[in-house]
């Protein structure tokens, strides 16, 4: 089941409550998609996809049109979390890096929702019924590390002044520009307040810096410090008056002892990127250099070698367990039932 803003909202809200993170994987194609919802399926977990502009624009998807990329992402991820084979998981899917001139448009399209067709059987002697429904991702971020904290308010502002205007819903998370390291808490005070005290009650999650970053860093993270966690969300709780989820963004090269730490001081959301396109591409990388002869034309084994479905089937055998290990390292398994069954 594919969730909406609202009842994206209550999940994080269960992740605050219950202690334990939402696994959020950035996937990249149709077929990483599949694999996240199985994994997820397997531990009975929810679990959050996100998708970034390089995805959107990307030829999988948009082939460089980036608001066409999410309409595709959207309608694909839909059908999936649709079916009755995924039917009892609860998938939130976000916007995570967009950033650039496109930004408010892309994330004001999201908002407002993607018209999709729904076929109706008409009258005996008449022809069939069309209904159209807009639909929208589970919830809203974007890449704050090239603004300022004034325009970083400001962006953010102006999309919860979409959704008043299309009265449509709309759950935020709102990211500090992390990548210089620690955000202190009288930055995080002064953004989140930037926003809180124009619309309160719109931002659900908060990414601070927490001397973590985007992707690897070959020096590791020595001031990476699990109780910052801790910090920004009794902080974020006070300034609100409501639980907000903390984000980890950038866990490539965090251990896993790290990570039980963040969730333990109240993480509620950890993006996971990086590694999983390493995983992916030195798996495919694996498929075609052990499969040389195969590959040559007129071989017996030609054919179902040069498939994307024998590429597919074998980077999944080596993708779905590592999701599956990081949903049990958030405490996540289990989780998906009983948020389905409340929704």
């Amino acid at each position: 089941m594919l969730l909406t803003p609202p009842q994206a909202r209550k999940l994080f809200e269960r992740c605050v409550h219950d202690r334990f993170a939402v696994l959020a994987v950035n996937a990249d194609s149709p077929a990483a998609l599949y694999d996240c919802l199985t994994a997820a399926r397997n531990l009975g977990a929810p679990i959050m996809i996100e998708t970034s502009q390089w995805q959107l624009e990307g030829i999988s998807f948009g082939a460089g049109d980036p608001s066409r990329g999410l309409a595709l992402y959207f309608a694909h991820l839909n059908l999936l979390a649709a079916s009755e084979e995924f039917a009892e998981v609860p998938v939130a899917l976000h916007t995570d890096h967009i950033r650039g001139p496109k930004t408010r448009e892309i994330l004001t399209r999201a908002i407002e929702g993607y018209p999709f067709s729904l076929g109706a059987a008409g009258a005996a002697d008449g022809p069939p019924k069309t209904e159209t429904v807009r639909l929208s991702p589970s919830s809203l971020s974007l890449d704050a590390s090239k603004l300022t904290p004034g325009d970083n308010i400001e962006l953010m502002c102006s999309l919860i002044e979409v959704s008043r205007a299309c009265g449509r819903p709309v759950t935020l998370e709102m990211e500090a520009g992390l990548d210089g390291g620690y955000t202190t808490l009288g930055e995080a005070e002064a953004l989140v307040l930037g926003v809180e005290s124009r619309y309160p009650g719109y931002l659900a999650l908060f990414a601070p810096g927490l001397g973590n970053r985007h992707g690897y860093s070959r020096e590791g993270y020595p001031d990476f410090r699990p109780e910052n966690v801790q910090a920004h969300a009794e902080l974020v709780r006070r300034l609100t008056g409501r639980p907000v989820g903390i984000v980890l963004h950038g866990s490539s090269g965090l251990s896993d002892e790290q990570v039980r730490q963040a969730v333990a001081h109240g993480l509620t959301k950890m993006n996971w990127s990086t590694d999983g396109l390493v995983l992916r591409s030195a798996a495919a990388r694996e498929f075609y250099e052990s499969r040389r002869e195969q590959l040559e034309p007129g071989h017996g084994q030609f054919k179902e070698t040069a498939m994307d479905n024998g590429v597919g089937r074998y980077v999944s055998a080596r993708f779905v367990p590592k999701i599956e290990s990081l949903i049990r390292l958030l405490g996540g398994e289990g989780k998906g039932r009983s948020l389905a069954a409340s929704l």
